[in-house]
């Protein structure tokens, strides 16, 4: 009988152990277009949505999405619900940072978008000296394994305003604040800076955030995240990041490079972080 309880009580830990796992990541699709001529959306979805399914990913952010990727993904990923808008129009139209989830992991609690600027947050703008206007989308998440909250946030920082990807940072900070006071923070995205930027810098020195990739005990990174359909790979680099809070602890990382018939899902590869908090 003391046997027997012994082992319930070990298994009952292992199992808690594992519960307290998480998988976040972050994926730039591209875009829809017709220049993509060999790499167009109705080919790739299929192989988008295979290689999130595959990898299990519990929560995580999409760039660069148009409102008919967005629900093509979640017609495939039956699993998942999605938090976001896009930023033409704070509705539909233009590209999206979207936040999917697995609603059987995690209840979504509240959600939210804000655009990324020194002038307007809450209307669709230009900030700062971007080119294009700029989001954040976030969301309030409770996992339903062990009852505790996080602030999970995407956004997709402008590719040439060197101000507005520095000021962004700084703003995402603030907002995370604002939203969910001491909850702990996963920040994702495509930042359009790597890991020797000054706006870089500005989150992983911030004393709030730290970079996932730093803080991993296993990294699997062979080659850049941005990879230009196969032409612009480089031997390191990495412009999408995952930025996490304590308590979470990084217990792996890694750049997915799956391909498919030699194809690429995206030029971007998703990045991976699994956590532990």
């Amino acid at each position: 009988m003391k046997k027997s309880l012994i082992l319930i009580f070990l298994l009952g830990y292992l199992i808690d152990g594992i519960a307290q796992e998480l998988s976040a990541a972050s994926f730039n699709i591209r875009l829809k277009t017709n220049s993509d001529v060999g790499n167009m959306w109705d080919d790739r979805k299929d192989p988008v949505c295979d290689l999130i399914r595959f990898h299990e990913f519990d929560i995580f952010g999409i760039q660069e999405a148009f409102i008919e990727q967005v629900q093509d993904m979640q017609e495939r990923l039956t699993d998942y619900s999605y938090v976001g808008v896009g930023r033409d129009d704070g509705a539909s139209k233009g590209e999206h940072s979207a936040i999917f989830y697995n609603n059987k992991r995690f209840k979504m609690l509240k959600n939210g978008t804000f655009w990324l600027s020194d002038s307007d947050t809450e209307k669709p703008n230009k900030g700062w000296d971007a080119a294009l206007p700029r989001i954040c989308t976030w969301g309030i998440f409770q996992d339903k394994k062990n009852g505790k909250k996080l602030i999970f946030m995407n956004t997709h920082f402008d590719h040439i305003g060197v101000e507005a990807r520095r000021e962004s940072a700084k703003q995402i900070l603030s907002k995370a604040k604002e939203f969910a006071k001491d909850l702990p923070l996963i920040l994702t995205g495509d930042f359009n800076i790597d890991e020797k930027n000054e706006a870089y810098f500005t989150l992983a020195n911030s004393g709030i955030v730290q970079d996932a990739y730093e803080l991993a005990a296993i990294k699997y990174a062979p080659n850049s995240t941005f990879n230009g359909w196969g032409k612009s790979l480089k031997e390191n680099g990495r412009i999408d990041h995952i930025f996490i809070t304590k308590p979470f602890k990084v217990l792996k990382y890694g750049i997915l490079t799956d391909t498919y018939m030699g194809k690429f899902p995206s030029d971007h590869f998703p990045i991976l972080s699994v956590l532990k908090w």
